[in-house]
């Protein structure tokens, strides 16, 4: 049901994953990698491992300055319209700040968003459990 009515939604473009987005998410995810796999390159050689480190942390500064971004703009519309404060006295919204409203929600529903964040994490987990065998145990 949900899948069908953001398809007929006014704002589907809006929420629609723009080809930007698609590229500081693979940033996202390449720097997730190379942050992770600098304990492994050391064993190669510690030139791989540095620039396994300044790729990933390159790409987090990308990745997070892009969301920072995204906040600050969503962040400026909300005050711009007073959306807290309309919701706070419960005064009647305008078809603009319905408008806006559902299109932080409709973005709060990516797949994309989750997918990046699972792969951090799981990434994350494998890394430690691989980290803590070959430090403690091989």
């Amino acid at each position: 049901m949900k899948e069908r009515s953001c398809k007929t939604c006014s704002l589907y473009s809006k929420c629609e994953d723009s080809f930007a987005s698609w590229i500081y998410f693979f940033i996202g995810i390449v720097a997730a990698i190379a942050i992770r796999l600098v304990t492994f390159l050391i064993d190669l050689g510690v030139f791989y491992a540095k620039a396994s480190w300044y790729i990933g942390v390159a790409g987090f500064i990308i990745f997070f300055v892009y969301k920072f971004r995204i906040l600050q703009e969503r962040s400026k519309q909300i005050s711009k319209q007073n959306i807290v404060e309309k919701i706070d006295r419960k005064w009647s919204l305008t078809n603009e700040d319905y408008l806006l409203i559902k299109t932080i929600l409709c973005s709060l529903s990516s797949k994309k968003e989750r997918i990046n964040y699972f792969f951090i994490f799981g990434l994350s987990a494998v890394a430690l459990v691989i980290a803590i065998y070959f430090d403690f145990f091989a």
